[in-house]
């Protein structure tokens, strides 16, 4: 999701001096960084890891980057029951998805203008609890709660932010994501490709919209949940995850 975001950026906002790129892998960040037009900066570091802030924040603090759009898309999942995965996946689900959203977020506000955008990457899986998905479930519960509210705060100051809310994509996740089990071999079915769910969510993103959810099967969950209360839904999402 995050090399789309950075392709359709490239397309779409021109005029940017630069785009800067954080992930793991330092090859594909060159790789990526030679199909953009735009001037890149490459940091590989890991946001798991303590020294990755330090280094983000005294490269904010040298460059002094006036910051029109920021997109925070690093998380990762597992599915299967809540004891079948181990508590340092678990942790790490929580450290990467929230922890880390929430300190990058701190470090890039400072130095966003007026009338600029922040994307923060949730999910539908946000929407509602999910058994044999609980951590990674909750987890986006919460990128989409501080969404949210922090877009309230942010409102005086021109910022807008935009949750973007996924269902299955067709992405490198699940092929982590399932290496504890498959929660519910139906949610395939409803698998989208990330071109379409980035170009979507870049036109509500600039279109001021507070949440970005691609499809109608999605939408239609959205709606459902706000509709039939969650312990019917969960029951049932229960039933079908068990095959029974």
């Amino acid at each position: 999701m995050g090399e789309e975001f950075a392709r359709q950026i490239d397309q779409k906002c021109l005029g940017l001096d630069e785009i800067w790129l954080i992930a793991r892998r330092k090859d594909r960040l060159e790789q990526l960084s030679d199909k953009l037009t735009c001037p890149v900066k490459i940091f590989d570091l890991d946001l798991l890891k303590e020294d990755s802030y330090f280094a983000i924040k005294n490269a904010l603090k040298t460059y002094q980057p006036v910051i029109c759009i920021a997109v925070n898309c690093a998380g990762y999942g597992k599915t299967g029951p809540f004891t079948a995965i181990s508590e340092a996946d678990s942790v790490g689900m929580i450290d990467l998805n929230c922890r880390a959203l929430t300190r990058m977020t701190y470090l890039l506000l400072p130095y966003m203008r007026r009338k600029s955008y922040l994307i923060q990457v949730a999910s539908v899986a946000g929407i509602l609890p999910q058994p044999n998905f609980a951590v990674y479930a909750a987890s986006k519960a919460y990128v989409l709660s501080l969404s949210r509210a922090l877009r309230e705060e942010l409102r005086s100051d021109m910022i807008s932010v935009t949750a973007v809310c996924p269902g299955p994509v067709s992405t490198d996740f699940f092929s982590v994501a399932e290496e504890t089990g498959s929660p519910f071999a139906l949610k395939k079915y409803f698998m989208a490709q990330k071109e379409k769910v980035v170009k979507k969510a870049l036109r509500d993103t600039f279109a001021g919209k507070d949440v970005s959810v691609y499809g109608l099967s999605m939408k239609a969950l959205r709606l459902l949940v706000k509709i039939v209360p969650q312990k019917i839904i969960l029951f049932i999402y229960g039933k079908l995850c068990r095959g029974t």
